[in-house]
This record gives structure tokens, sequence and C-alpha cells, in this order.
């Protein structure tokens, strides 16, 4: 379904109000849905999709998971999650998770941005290049 122009603006009005001081009111959001499911405006559940999408890319693109093959120490989960911290901002948030499949290596991901250093990934390369 194509979305129109003015549920499209709507929807981008709405996360401005929805975010204070760059960062995104999880209250806020609360009182923009109700409020925009009760007054029912032209075009509201496209915009409410749209609205939706934007919240998710935001909560992604300040949210970092870290992959490794094997749980990291505590030293090192602490060293990379300051790295990450400094470059992205301190309202970001870690996860960590084990994936026995990489191998070897990290895999890093925050919002959209992948950073794979990890040995199935260079497998992977070098099966492409052959």
């Amino acid at each position: 379904m194509k979305i129109s122009r003015e549920s499209r603006k709507l929807a981008r009005d709405l996360f401005r109000l929805a975010t204070e001081n760059g960062k995104l009111d999880a209250s806020r959001v609360s009182q923009i849905i109700t409020g925009l499911t009760q007054s029912k405006p032209r075009g509201y559940f496209a915009a409410l999709k749209e609205l939706s999408r934007l919240v998710r890319l935001e909560l992604a693109r300040r949210h970092a998971t870290i992959v490794s093959a094997t749980p990291l120490p505590a030293a090192s989960a602490e060293a990379i999650a300051k790295t990450i911290h400094s470059r992205f901002g301190e309202d970001l948030t870690t996860e960590f998770r084990v994936l026995p499949d990489l191998i070897g290596g990290l895999r890093i991901q925050v919002g959209s941005d992948v950073w794979d250093g990890s040995v199935l990934a260079r497998l992977a390369k070098l099966k492409s290049q052959i």
C-alpha cells in the first residue's frame, strides 16, 4: 500500500513531537498514538504505520548488538561497549549474544550499520570469490 504525502507528513510531524532533545520519549509516543486513534483523521492508519516505522528505526539506531562465537570476558565486553558508546553516544543500549556459527571474531550492528569481522563472513567472502 502506497502512503500519501499527507499521511507521511503527519507521521513525520508526530515523530518530531515525540522527541525531546533528540531523544524519543515513550510516554509521548503513547499519547500521540492514543490521540491519533481517537480522533481518526484522514489517512490515520497509514500515518500510524509510518510513525511505527520511524519509531522502530529510531530504536534500532540507538541499540547495538554485539555477536561473538563464545561468551566474551567481562573486561573485553566492557571495552567494546565503551568504544561503541564513545562513538554513538551514551544513550545507546548494548546487547551481547553468542552465536557459535561465527567460528571466531565479532559482528557488531548499530542500527543499519554492520561491522562483521567474523570468520564466517571471511569464509563467505572467500567462497564468493572462488
